[in-house]
């Protein structure tokens, strides 16, 4: 499935979430995706991007690793498994990134909410190593769309560097 597709899929579960459990499963699904869209871009991305794209994939594993919480036994991730497993192709790599960045954003604002207010301080932890990886996969995200754009400069500017 294209990574557009699984975005779009991913942002609607995660705007839907209602409780604590699902935004946690939800989260879950989004740094899987980042992890896997990283991955993707690792092997058949641009040479030059290749480093932030392997460093986008292991945010991605280490923000999945931060969320240890019953939520993962949610039906949506047991029943639907990951929806990142269904990549297949990232058609237009610069939307998929803008994207990526955009819903990685929302699921830091949506972890927020969660440690805000709760009272279990295991919960509290794990959301803010999550936040703090989103935050990772983020620069990691503008640091591929820095080395998507160096060509384009370099072309635009009559070849001087």
């Amino acid at each position: 499935m294209d990574a557009m597709r699984l975005i779009g899929a991913t942002r609607h579960a995660l705007a839907q979430a209602g409780s604590v459990q699902d935004v946690v499963a939800e989260a879950w699904q989004v740094h899987a995706l980042a992890e896997a869209i990283g991955g993707h871009l690792a092997v058949n991305g641009p040479a030059a991007a290749r480093a932030e794209a392997r460093g986008l994939c292991e945010a991605g594993c280490r923000a999945r690793g931060a969320l240890h919480h019953p939520a993962l036994h949610h039906p949506a991730v047991r029943n639907g498994g990951m929806r990142a497993v269904q990549l297949t192709e990232v058609r237009d790599v610069r939307r998929v990134l803008l994207a990526l960045g955009e819903l990685l954003g929302d699921a830091g604002i949506a972890l927020v909410g969660i440690a805000s207010n709760t009272e279990e301080e295991a919960l509290y932890w794990q959301c803010v190593e999550s936040i703090d990886a989103a935050d990772e996969s983020r620069d990691r995200v503008h640091g591929i769309l820095r080395h998507l754009e160096r060509p384009l400069e370099v072309w635009e500017h009559g070849g001087a560097a």
